[in-house]
């Protein structure tokens, strides 16, 4: 696909992320597609120029936006997709598209994130069980928080795929202004670790709320970038320097932000609250919660010891005692 040129880009996924993704790729591109859940948010969109609900001081030309509430539209008229809708939807929105026309399309994992049921990360699901050719396959992730993007501030992605010219190619959508996009061969590698860096936001949240104090969260994280560095050259042989700025960039604003979900989600599990309770609270689901399960899994199945992983496991999943549990992992680290 070396001569590979964008088409018209689709985005599937209304929030935040999603919200800001559409901004920077309408610096880019004349016109986009963008599916919404419902008509009336359509409306709403329309009528104020802004998402109704997330990012809504972001204001869009909405003549420059064909908007969409049904997948299988949304998919033939575009060439590229962006997914950005939590995982656990992943399946169900992608089983609406019309047979055979998902294996002719680009699509770019944004959902920084797991299929839930399988255990697996999104871009090994789209090539093994929806027979997408892994060329056209791709990630994009990075240290990238929707509400600074929102807000114009300098923010650095990375674009991975296994075609690294088209790779190339693809990372000129997200460049704009304020975002630099480098490009990776490391799709697995990227998407795992997004999944780490979630779990290791929960922990950070935890420890905030245990007030174990800043040595000690200098030290847990430290200890994390270790953790996903040797999870990853476990399962992922492709060449990657786990300091680039889309492994340890990511975890560090999602351990440290106040815009991290993940972390907030750390907070109240750290106060007592427990998984369900938490969710409640925050009127969402954060990845972390699934993405613990799933390393769970794939932990077992390479037989590889993950100590601050396994910690959140069984804090969010057996409800484990969260101070006796990091008084425990206190232990474990260097």
């Amino acid at each position: 696909m070396s001569n590979y040129r964008p088409g018209r880009v689709g985005i599937i996924g209304s929030g935040s992320w999603g919200t800001a993704l559409a901004k920077i790729v309408l610096e880019n591109k004349k016109r986009i597609n963008w599916y919404f859940r419902f008509g009336e948010t359509v409306r709403q969109f329309k009528r104020s120029r802004h998402n109704p609900t997330y990012l809504t001081n972001q204001l869009f030309d909405t003549d420059r936006i064909d908007f969409y509430t049904d997948i299988p539209s949304i998919v033939e008229a575009s060439d590229i997709l962006i997914l950005v809708t939590p995982s656990p939807y992943i399946k169900g929105i992608l089983s609406k598209a019309k047979e055979g026309t998902l294996q002719k399309k680009i699509i770019l994992n944004a959902t920084k994130g797991i299929v839930p049921d399988d255990y697996t990360v999104i871009s090994d699901y789209l090539k093994d069980t929806l027979m997408i050719p892994e060329n056209q396959i791709g990630v994009v992730s990075g240290p990238t928080h929707a509400e600074e993007v929102a807000l114009g501030r300098l923010s650095y992605l990375t674009l991975a795929c296994s075609d690294i010219s088209t790779a190339e190619v693809l990372s000129r959508l997200f460049t704009t202004d304020y975002t630099f996009c480098n490009v990776s061969g490391d799709v697995r590698g990227i998407e795992l670790g997004s999944v780490l860096k979630n779990i290791y936001a929960i922990a950070s949240g935890v420890c905030q709320s245990l007030r174990m104090g800043d040595n000690f969260q200098a030290v847990l994280i430290s200890n994390a970038v270790r953790e996903m560095d040797f999870f990853l050259s476990h399962v992922s042989s492709v060449y990657r320097n786990i300091n680039d700025s889309v492994y340890l960039g990511d975890l560090l604003v999602t351990g440290y932000s106040r815009y991290s979900r993940n972390r907030t989600f750390g907070t109240l599990i750290g106060k007592g609250y427990s998984a369900m309770q938490a969710q409640s609270e925050m009127e969402m689901t954060p990845e972390g919660y699934y993405g613990a399960k799933c390393i769970r899994v794939l932990s077992k199945k390479y037989r590889i010891d993950l100590p601050i992983a396994n910690t959140v496991y069984e804090l969010l999943y057996h409800k484990e005692d969260a101070k006796e549990s990091f008084e425990k992992l206190s232990y474990k680290l260097k």
